[in-house]
């Protein structure tokens, strides 16, 4: 008598019900588009890390040789003529997700209208910057709020790094990239090495290994394990962002010598390296129209520069912006005359070999 009860009363109120047909197709649709996002150009990814990066050996892609597949569709591509930048992550971590969800290599290249050369600029991971959601935090924080602790999620965590960096510097960001130390490894075992060119000897806080100074080759392991250095350092931090700009050189330098940029499957047996490792946004300025400038660029030798801050103020674990020379830099980003800022401050420019 109850059961038939309850069925009569839902039956009454069954018209009374609204539609999920609605609900249910914008949840299709959200999902889709994140599942697009995430995949579409993963394999191209890693050409935006590693040519957006440095612009080098892009002039090898030549004119009378297209690439075929997804990279470079058969029409060609808008060329954008203004200042462009690309902001890069790299996410430490030892498996296929990031264990920790902070971004500790945070690097903005600025490619500049005169397409003279790329700047690859470090900004420092202990940078105190306002963080919507969390509060005032370090920049490297920014990563872990988006990515979110109960299910990383790397674009996430891009999308609010992306928003800080903005706020912070004053210019648009129009790509990016997210690259895992498991994505890494990878793709330099895919060159059998990277070279890198150590100034200073660097001893491994986590393996006891010593790298001389001096260029040396590197497999994906000590790539990673040496990328990781902080400890031990005489700059700490800093010096492990120049070691990023170091290490990137060296990438590029191999994937150019082993012909990599210019031929089809060596260049599709990199880009798949990274698998699960990197993530890529180019909602703002479209794949093909980024690798379609980096060949205007009259030189390919990038200039590493890093924020300029000062020294730990209150909290010692937190940086400030350097109270003269930060705005001065962020004015010269902002307005496009990184090269007249370098020719005044030569000190403040990075050796990447």
């Amino acid at each position: 008598m109850i059961e038939d009860d309850l069925r009569a009363a839902f039956a009454r109120h069954e018209p009374l019900t609204p539609s999920t047909g609605p609900l249910r197709a914008a949840i299709d649709r959200l999902a889709a588009t994140r599942r697009r996002r995430r995949q579409r150009f993963q394999a191209a990814g890693v050409t935006l890390a590693l040519l957006a990066a440095l612009g080098v050996g892009v002039p090898q892609l030549r004119p009378d040789r297209p690439v075929e597949g997804s990279l470079l569709p058969g029409r060609p591509a808008d060329v954008p003529t203004e200042a462009l930048n690309v902001l890069l992550l790299g996410v430490d971590g030892f498996g296929e997700e990031p264990s920790y969800r902070l971004a500790d290599s945070i690097l903005l290249v600025h490619i500049p209208a005169d397409r003279s050369r790329p700047y690859l600029i470090s900004l420092p991971r202990d940078l105190e910057v306002s963080i919507p959601g969390r509060g005032i935090d370090k920049l490297n924080s920014a990563f872990f709020s988006g990515a979110d602790e109960t299910r990383p999620d790397l674009d996430a965590g891009y999308d609010l790094t992306r928003r800080v960096v903005t706020d912070l510097t004053g210019v648009r960001v129009d790509a990016g990239a997210v690259l895992t130390f498991a994505g890494l490894r990878r793709i330099t075992d895919a060159v059998d090495g990277v070279e890198v060119c150590l100034p200073n000897e660097v001893r491994s806080w986590h393996t006891r290994r010593i790298f001389p100074a001096g260029c040396q080759q590197l497999d994906g392991a000590a790539s990673v394990d040496l990328l990781r250095q902080r400890r031990y350092l005489p700059d700490g931090t800093f010096d492990r962002d120049r070691n990023a700009q170091r290490y990137v050189a060296g990438l590029i330098r191999r994937a150019a010598a082993q012909d990599v940029l210019s031929n089809p499957v060596r260049l599709a047996a990199l880009l798949s390296a990274a698998g699960k490792g990197l993530t890529v946004d180019d909602d703002g300025l479209p794949l093909t129209s980024l690798v379609a400038v980096l060949p205007k660029l009259k030189s390919v030798d990038p200039v590493g520069l890093s924020l300029p801050v000062g020294p730990p103020a209150g909290n010692a674990s937190r940086l400030q912006l350097d109270p003269k020379q930060g705005p001065a830099f962020l004015a010269a980003l902002g307005e496009d005359r990184l090269a007249r800022w370098v020719e005044q401050h030569p000190e403040q420019v990075n050796r990447t070999r």
